[in-house]
């Protein structure tokens, strides 16, 4: 992304992080200190950086032990330069020889940076830690088994704590002493085997530099195993313990590996998919998946056997911000569905709940390796792990591999907070500080720093751990752009290590994609070569590609205009009344272009894929525009990853209610719907649908419904429910602004579809899937080969207006998005033999079937609104 939408994610991101985490009591009264309280940067055993320090003599002091460790002027190698680019230009210091020993004492307390200016001045700043601690500790700890780990029945239970005076365990209501190990800064205690299944916490004597005083902390294992409810204590488990073994579970046939460049992803919450779903026996629960004749389940396997690979899962793992207990969770007290469609009620109500209900989307980690108690019939306890491995069977055996969302770019608070894990053990040690000792932010919440070995090394255990005992078959990970690249693939060669002899599984057929964005306190690779889209082509590694997907939906998702359409919204070809759309002139320059960016998306995103675009240049797709950047990135089909909506942003029925005309009717709108997905899932490497998508789903038009409740959220498997739209003016907080947008549409009869539009919706997508899955075309490799076989015959200045022929090998595929039948004539194709694909000639859309070819021009000719696919022979 480019600046200002950059900037603009980061704005939103931040309303998400404030309005998703409860404002909690401090563990303290003391002030926190200001953020250029931590200016000096102690960042190996030799050098200290010291933003706006004169390049004087100057020294560490260490608390209560009275530690001087002397600094001189001195400058960076070029290894300290390569390791901290953002600090480069700021004074380094050297520590001297004779003090380097006293370091690791030093750090057991608190840490002051402090220099006589020239004018007399005496200057004192906090140290941030981060780096030396890498240095002195990193190499050695980074190799051990962190958490409980169990050998012959017996546990042992290790903590990173080094700058912690003590840490002890608390064990059933009991106090016992742990050991430290110097050399790593681990605190070990072996147990006896009594100890299994007992709740504990740790004791962490830790000097607390938000609070700036020394504190003893009770708080759980990151490494946990398995928790009590409401995550109040980690619990002293093996998750090789047979009992937590669901039948079946070592024996798991799972479906057939696709690779990634051929993966079709559904996107999914665990809570939307079953708790309004009257035939399911677990509303809302991991057990819902397992429920193979509720209309949900019956609904994925049909998407299975069409050619859905991966079910992707919303963040599954253990957060914040809901109550786990039933007993605990609020509902709604009013009556929702009494009010008008265009009515503020519903979304007042919901958020009088929303604190204290039992929906959010996840995104505020607190345990990253333990299933979220929410979803389990008993938060207390391991029952959480046999049932999300029973749900890992459940999707297994409808056809689908499962997929993780992972969000181990942020945690859900950091100090002394209570939901602060990692920052009560090594205070600011795993959060990522800025240069004046401040936590970043830019993420949401409070960032983390996978730069730093033990946090990367947090990432890489969570993933493996993951993978080998719960049988996951992909992860997306969260704003990948805020972690190295370097952590990623060492995610990606720890997985590649996991065999089905020693781990079970297949580690080389597990998937990962993620978000690239660029923005930030890491952005531009400030502070190391980031997981962005540009920088991980080719690792094999997929990033989401916004490039298509502003182009089929129309402006960007953070517009203040809605209406601004593009593509598959009526771009030129259908205009609506808003004045965001720009001149007729405007909008048909604009549509051409957006037609360039589709088409690069259908070859996968390729940066040296070479065409004539709509002016008539020979260019690469790395030489065309977006905003600014090079719209072609990837350097192979499956680095980029294709979609038209996901959680983010309006579905993509509620984003084509504010483009589309408000005279569109209902079969119109699903045929838009229909080719918006088409443009995803007729391309070259990865595609994402959101659940519900194939079935018109709305959430009132809410932009950003991660604490909206069920019912704005809600999946509605059967059409007599609707289909979401008309519940009420969404959330005030993220959707206010365009409420002068919403309430017209929300009353508008005509805008909330019947079973006929939402069951065609979904037949006519379903055949979509099918093409793809039976055409090997659609799965090319490598770049040469996608250049040889797919090209756009009809590109150019002369191009039609809302109409984009693609060649792809033995195939032609028309997207006609205008209201009018097109016919796209291909001279070179005169003669030769073409008919409509099978599955479309003998499909569930009638209309489609009655696109037609003429052998003698080599004439396409393909009705309003549609996606049709042609096959020679």
């Amino acid at each position: 992304m480019n600046g200002p939408l950059r900037r603009t994610v980061a704005a939103v991101a931040m309303v998400l992080c404030a309005a998703a985490l409860p404002a909690t009591p401090s563990a303290t009264a003391a002030p926190a200190p200001a953020p250029a309280d931590a200016q000096a940067q102690w960042i190996d055993r030799n050098t200290v950086i010291w933003k706006g320090a004169e390049h004087t003599a100057a020294q560490l002091e260490s608390g209560a032990h009275g530690i001087r460790i002397r600094l001189t002027p001195g400058t960076l190698t070029p290894a300290e330069r390569a390791a901290y680019p953002h600090l480069a230009t700021y004074p380094a210091f050297t520590v001297d020889p004779r003090d380097r020993g006293l370091a690791r004492t030093a750090l057991r307390d608190r840490l002051l940076a402090t220099q006589r200016r020239a004018d007399g001045q005496r200057t004192t700043t906090g140290v941030q830690i981060p780096g030396v601690l890498d240095d002195l500790y990193g190499a050695r700890a980074r190799h051990a088994a962190l958490g409980p780990v169990f050998h012959h029945g017996r546990p042992t239970l290790s903590v990173w704590a080094p700058t912690a005076r003590t840490v002890a365990l608390e064990l059933d209501g009991r106090t016992v002493p742990m050991r430290r190990e110097d050399a790593t800064g681990i605190w070990r205690v072996q147990g006896t085997r009594d100890w299994a299944g007992k709740p504990y916490r740790y004791l962490v004597t830790v000097w607390a530099p938000t609070v700036g005083k020394t504190v003893t902390n009770k708080v759980t294992d990151p490494y946990s195993t398995a928790l009590t409810a409401d995550s109040a204590r980690s619990l002293v488990t093996d998750l090789d313990d047979p009992k937590l073994a669901p039948a079946g579970w070592s024996q798991l046939t799972k479906p057939a590996a696709v690779p990634l460049r051929r993966a079709r992803i559904q996107e999914l919450q665990i809570r939307d998919f079953s708790v309004e779903d009257r035939t399911s026996h677990h509303p809302g629960q991991y057990l819902a998946l397992t429920d193979r004749r509720s209309d949900g389940m019956r609904h994925l396997a049909s998407l299975a056997r069409s050619g859905t690979s991966y079910v992707h899962l919303l963040p599954a793992f253990d957060f914040a911000t809901t109550p786990e207990r039933r007993a605990d969770q609020e509902h709604p007290g009013c009556d929702l569905a009494s009010y008008a469609p265009d009515s503020d009620s519903q979304q007042d109500c919901v958020g009088k709940s929303a604190a204290r209900d039992a929906y959010n989307w996840g995104y505020d980690p607190l345990h990253y390796t333990v299933p979220e108690g929410a979803y389990a019939s008993d938060p207390e306890g391991p029952a959480r792990t046999v049932e999300f491995r029973r749900m890992v069977q459940g999707l297994n055996g409808a056809g689908l591999r499962t997929v993780m969302d992972v969000v181990y770019n942020h945690t859900a608070a950091s100090g002394q907070d209570p939901h602060s894990v990692l920052d009560r053990i090594v205070p600011g040690y795993y959060q990522r500080l800025l240069d004046d000792g401040g936590v970043a932010t830019s993420t949401c919440c409070s960032g983390t720093a996978p730069e730093h070995t033990m946090m990367g090394k947090l990432v890489v255990d969570s993933v493996v751990t993951w993978a080998r005992e719960y049988k996951v078959d992909g992860f997306r990970f969260d704003l990948m752009g805020h972690h190295p690249k370097a952590n990623i693939l060492a995610v990606r060669k720890a997985l590649d290590a996991l065999t089905p002899r020693k781990d079970g599984v297949d580690g080389k057929s597990i998937v990962l994609y993620g978000e690239g964005w660029n923005f930030g306190e890491a952005a531009n690779d400030a502070r190391f070569v980031q997981a962005t889209q540009q920088n991980m082509a080719g690792t094999g590694i997929a990033t989401f590609s916004d490039r298509a997907r502003d182009a089929v939906r129309g402006g960007s998702p953070f517009d203040g205009d809605p209406g601004i359409q593009g593509f598959a919204s009526g771009l030129y070809t259908d205009p609506n009344s808003s004045a965001g759309n720009g001149s007729r002139t405007e909008q048909r320059a604009r549509l051409l272009h957006y037609q360039d960016l589709i088409k690069i998306g259908l070859t996968g995103n390729l940066a040296d894929y070479t065409f004539t675009d709509t002016t008539g240049r020979r260019v690469k797709g790395s030489q065309l525009d977006y905003n600014g950047a090079p719209a072609g990135y990837a350097a192979a089909p499956g680095d980029a990853l294709a979609y038209a909506d996901a959680h983010d942003n309006e579905t993509l029925y509620d984003a084509l209610a504010y483009k589309l005309p408000r005279r569109t009717g209902a079969a119109d709108r699903s045929r838009m719907q229909v080719l918006a997905l088409a443009t995803a899932a007729l391309s070259q490497g990865p595609a994402l649908s959101q659940a519900g998508s194939d079935l018109l789903r709305s959430k009132s038009l809410d932009r950003n419904s991660f604490d909206s409740g069920d019912w704005f959220n809600a999946l509605h498997w059967n059409c007599a429910d609707g289909n979401g739209f008309g519940r009420g003016l969404p959330p005030a907080a993220d959707n206010k602004d365009k409420w002068p947008y919403a309430e017209p549409l929300l009353a508008d009869p005509a805008l909330r579809p019947g079973c006929a539009a939402i069951s065609d919706t979904s037949a006519a997508y379903r055949d979509l899937l099918r093409i793809h899955t039976t055409e090997p075309a659609f799965g090319l490799a490598t770049t040469a080969r996608v250049q040889s076989a797919l090209s756009f015959p009809l590109s150019g200045k002369d191009e039609t207006p809302g109409v984009i022929t693609m060649r792809l090998g033995s195939l032609v595929v028309v997207f006609n998005a205008t209201p009018d039948r097109q016919d796209q004539t291909v001279r070179d194709l005169a003669g030769e033999r073409y008919a409509l694909h099978p599955v479309q000639a003998h499909g569930a859309d009638r209309t489609t079937r009655t696109a037609s070819y003429a052998r003698s021009s080599g004439t396409f000719s393909v009705p309003a609104r549609t996606a049709a696919v042609f096959r020679r022979g």
